[in-house]
């Protein structure tokens, strides 16, 4: 049974930061592709940042710069550092791997306040 287990989220002030985590079982994770995703209030859900099993990362224009995404595959887990939030940040932050499926976690609340 495949599970991604998010957790880090909470309530920061803009410019704070936060680290989320995602830890993976059931799935063989050095070769998932994991990603980042946020769905905040209204809006549909979209790819904040992604990275290979090869370490190639990508992100989404307006969080370049500020948020890094990492893996540490002896762990099964994925990070996501995020520095100098803004409200706009604010939503519910999604992990997914995807190997031959693509899998999701329950997610976690990030609400940056202004």
């Amino acid at each position: 049974q495949v599970q991604l287990v998010e957790s880090g989220g909470g309530l920061v002030q803009a410019g704070g930061s936060l680290r989320l985590s995602c830890a993976a079982s059931g799935i063989i994770f050095s070769v998932a592709t994991m990603g980042w995703y946020r769905q905040g209030p209204g809006e549909q859900r979209e790819l904040v940042a992604s990275i290979t099993d090869g370490g190639v990362t990508n992100y989404k224009d307006s969080v370049k710069g500020r948020f890094t995404v990492s893996r540490d595959n002896a762990k099964n887990t994925v990070y996501l550092q995020m520095n100098d939030l803004k409200p706009e940040d604010t939503a519910v932050y999604y992990c997914r791997a995807r190997t031959y499926a693509i899998y999701w976690g329950q997610g976690t609340q990030v609400t940056v306040s202004s």
